[in-house]
């Protein structure tokens, strides 16, 4: 398994079940969801069986699947069309937050809690299935009206902030020609590509709230929330 080690900088800090909400503009039946995020490039050779279980992992309907395509390959001769330095620096962080001095692609990290480095399916599928038993620390539903969302979130009496609420947007399906680096030649579909990452409120747990939010164009539009510092996420909703 090929990896690439990168020096942790200084961090910046951002803001275990999930309960969630799916539905196009309006609420819809609960459903637990995992959040699964794959650190990943274009230009990394290790990555497409990856990005593969990726893709099947966006395909069900109890995951919650983001692929954050992080900039330190672009060195070695192809430019990750999706790559940015904030989801290299959120890697960082992660690391950061549980210690370790290096990080990799390909890494999944499930519930913003376990790290799995490399194409390890069986491992990931356990861990989702563990997580996906465990009762949800807090409620969340998403309903958009047009351009604006609306996040509602409520205590179960189990979740204690500071919390940091997140907006995602992401592009659901794109396909991609690498012409140059360790992977030229090869055309590879990309699922649930984060294109924003952005931080729209903080909630402390204890009572109901509602943030809204602008959410323009057709892009899928996620919410997650999760304990300060890269702690546990406590829940996630997604709208399609």
């Amino acid at each position: 398994m090929k990896t690439l080690a990168i020096a942790l900088g200084a961090a910046l800090a951002i803001g275990s079940a999930a309960q969630a909400q799916v539905g196009p503009e309006k609420d819809a039946a609960a459903t637990p969801l995992v959040v699964v995020e794959l650190y990943t490039s274009q230009g990394c050779s290790s990555c497409p069986p990856a990005d593969a279980l990726l893709e099947k992992l966006a395909a069900r309907s109890d995951v919650l699947a983001l692929a954050l395509h992080v900039d330190y390959w672009d060195y070695i001769g192809w430019k990750d069309t999706f790559a940015s330095p904030q989801y290299t620096q959120r890697q960082k962080l992660y690391a950061r937050a549980a210690g370790h001095r290096t990080i990799y692609t390909p890494q999944m990290v499930i519930e913003g809690q376990d790290h799995v480095v490399g194409f390890r399916p069986m491992e990931v599928a356990d861990l989702i299935s563990r997580h996906r038993d465990v009762a949800p620390e807090a409620g969340i539903t998403l309903s958009r009206d047009g351009d604006q969302l609306t996040v509602r979130l409520s205590p179960t009496g189990k979740v204690s902030g500071p919390l940091v609420v997140q907006l995602i947007r992401f592009t659901p399906s794109q396909d991609v020609e690498i012409e140059r680096g360790e992977n030229a030649g090869k055309r590879i579909h990309y699922a649930n590509v984060v294109t924003e990452w952005s931080r729209i409120g903080e909630w402390d747990g204890r009572a109901d709230m509602a943030i809204e939010a602008p959410a323009a164009g057709d892009a899928g539009v996620a919410v997650i929330v999760q304990k300060k510092d890269m702690g546990p996420i406590v829940a996630a909703a997604m709208l399609k």
